[in-house]
C-alpha cells in the first residue's frame, strides 16, 4: 500500500480501473451536483418572485456564464492536461511551472472579460435574445456576472488544477463552499434587500469568490502536491504552447455549446417568454445528468493523461472501458427518474401551469440524450488528456456546428416546438457512434506503435 503522500499517484498508476474511476469521478460528480444546485438556486429564488420575465432573463443570461467557462476551460483543461502528463513522466518541476502559468493566465483572461464585456453589454444582451420585457432584467444580471469574471473563471481553473494532481476532494470542497454561500445569500439579496434579479447575480459572484478562496487556502497550506511559485511567473514557450494547444479546442467546444444554447433560446422566443422560462428550467434539470457524465469524464482525464505520459497504454484502455460502462449505467437510471418525475421537478421552480406543462414536455425530450452523452464526453476528454486536441475538437465541431445547430433550425421549421426539443437527442445518438469510431481508430494506432516499441505493464 502506498504511503499517504503517494496515494494520489497510486490511484493514477496502480489502482484497479473501476476503483480508480470511482475514486476520481464520484467526488467530482458529488461536487458537480452541488454545482447543479448552484445553477438551480438563482432559478428557484427568482421563481419565487412570481415574475416570469425575471425568470426568463436568468435563463437567457446563461450563455454568458458558458462563455466564461469556455475561457476558463482553455486554461484549466490545457494546463491540467500538461500537468498530469508531466507528473506521469516524472517532471514535477515542469508541472509546477505550468501550474503557476495557469494562475497568471486565469487572472489576465478574467480581467479582459470584465472590461470588454461591460463595454459591449447592450450588444451582448440583444444577442442573447432578450426583448422588450426581458431586456433590462437580462442586462442587470449579465453586468454583475461580468464584474465577477475573474472569480467565476478562477473557480473552474483552480478546480481543474487540483484534479490534475489528484486532489479531487479539495476541488469538490471549493464547489460546495461556493454553492453554500450562494444559497445563503440569494434569499437575503433578492427578498430581504429587495434587489430582485441583481441580488441573484451578486450572490452568484460571491459564491464564486468563496470557491476560489478555498482553493487558494489549500495551495497556501503546503498540502498540495504542487504549489504556484513567484519564481516561475515567466512562462516558457513550451508551456504556453501545450496549454493553448489543448486548451483552445476545449474552450471552442464550450463556446460552440453556448452558441447552440443561444440559437435554441432565440428560436424558443418565438413561442413566448413562458416557453423560454420552461425550456430554461428543463435545461437546468437535465444539467444534473450532464454533470454526472462530465464529473466522471473529468475524473478520468488526469488518469489518462498520467498513463499516457508514463506510456502505460494498456491501463489507459482499461480505465476508459470502466469509465464508459460506469457512466452509461448511471445515466440510464437517471433518465428513468426524469421520465417519471418530470412535472414534479419543474413544479419546484414555478407554480405556472403552462410553464410546468411545457417544461415537463421538454424534460422528457431532453432526457433522451443521457444514454449517449457519457460515451461522447469520455472519448473527448481522453483525447484532451493525451494532448490530442484536434481529435477532441473534431468531436465538438461535428456535434455542435455540423449537427446540432442545423438540426435545431430544420426540426423547428418542420416540427415546431416538438422538433426543437428533440434535436439534441438525435445529435447525441449520432455523436456516440462518431466518437467511439474516432477513438477506436486512435487506439489501434497506439497499439501498433506500442507493439513495435515493446511491451509495458498494467
Amino acid at each position: 500500500m502506498p504511503d499517504k503522500e503517494d496515494k494520489r499517484i497510486y490511484t493514477f498508476s496502480q489502482e484497479t480501473p473501476y476503483m480508480a474511476v470511482i475514486k476520481m469521478g464520484l467526488p467530482l460528480v458529488a461536487g458537480m451536483f452541488i454545482m447543479v444546485l448552484y445553477n438551480w438556486v438563482d432559478t428557484y429564488f427568482i421563481g419565487l418572485t412570481k415574475d416570469d420575465y425575471q425568470l426568463a432573463a436568468v435563463n437567457l443570461s446563461y450563455p454568458v456564464m458558458m462563455v466564461m467557462v469556455a475561457l476558463a476551460n482553455m486554461i484549466g483543461t490545457g494546463a491540467s492536461s500538461f500537468i498530469a502528463r508531466c507528473l506521469g513522466a516524472g517532471d514535477r518541476d515542469k508541472a509546477q511551472h505550468t501550474l503557476t502559468t495557469g494562475f497568471v493566465l486565469t487572472a489576465i483572461n478574467g480581467l479582459l472579460v470584465t472590461l470588454i464585456g461591460l463595454i459591449v453589454i447592450d450588444k451582448i444582451v440583444k444577442g442573447l435574445g432578450a426583448e422588450e420585457f426581458t431586456f433590462e432584467y437580462t442586462k442587470q444580471y449579465v453586468s454583475i456576472i461580468l464584474m465577477g469574471a475573474v472569480f467565476t473563471m478562477g473557480s473552474y481553473t483552480l478546480g481543474a488544477f487540483l484534479r490534475s494532481e489528484g486532489s479531487v476532494k479539495i476541488s469538490m470542497i471549493g464547489m460546495v463552499a461556493g454553492t453554500i454561500v450562494n444559497i445563503i445569500l440569494d434569499p437575503i439579496f433578492i427578498f430581504t434587500l429587495n434587489m430582485q434579479i441583481r441580488g441573484a447575480a451578486i450572490a452568484t459572484v460571491l459564491g464564486n469568490v468563496a470557491g476560489v478562496l478555498m482553493s487558494v487556502i489549500f495551495y497556501l497550506s503546503g498540502k498540495s502536491l504542487l504549489t504556484p511559485s513567484a519564481k516561475r511567473l515567466r512562462p516558457t514557450a513550451e508551456i504556453i504552447k501545450e496549454i493553448y494547444w489543448v486548451g483552445v479546442p476545449a474552450s471552442l467546444e464550450t463556446l460552440l455549446t453556448a452558441a447552440a444554447y443561444t440559437v435554441n433560446n432565440n428560436l424558443a422566443v418565438a413561442y413566448g417568454p413562458l416557453t423560454v422560462a420552461a425550456t430554461g428550467i428543463a435545461q437546468k434539470l437535465i444539467s444534473l445528468g450532464s454533470y454526472v457524465y462530465q464529473g466522471f469524464a473529468s475524473g478520468v482525464q488526469p488518469i489518462m493523461g498520467y498513463n499516457y505520459g508514463a506510456r502505460n497504454y494498456s491501463r489507459m484502455k482499461s480505465v476508459l472501458k470502466a469509465g464508459i460502462i460506469t457512466v452509461t449505467g448511471i445515466e440510464i437510471v437517471l433518465m428513468a427518474g426524469y421520465g417519471l418525475l418530470a412535472p414534479v421537478l419543474v413544479d419546484i421552480f414555478t407554480d405556472s401551469p403552462e410553464v410546468i406543462r411545457v417544461g415537463a414536455q421538454a424534460v422528457r425530450a431532453m432526457m433522451l440524450i443521457l444514454p449517449f452523452v457519457g460515451s461522447v464526453s469520455m472519448c473527448r476528454m481522453s483525447f484532451q488528456a493525451m494532448g490530442k486536441p484536434v481529435y477532441a475538437f473534431c468531436i465538438t465541431l461535428v456535434r455542435q456546428l455540423i449537427l446540432y445547430i442545423p438540426l435545431l433550425i430544420v426540426f423547428n421549421k418542420f416540427f415546431g416546438f416538438t422538433g426543437l426539443i428533440h434535436a439534441q437527442p438525435v445529435t447525441e445518438a449520432i455523436m456516440m457512434l462518431v466518437s467511439i469510431v474516432l477513438l477506436l481508430r486512435f487506439i489501434d494506432r497506439i497499439n501498433d506503435e506500442y507493439s513495435y516499441g515493446g511491451s509495458n505493464h498494467e
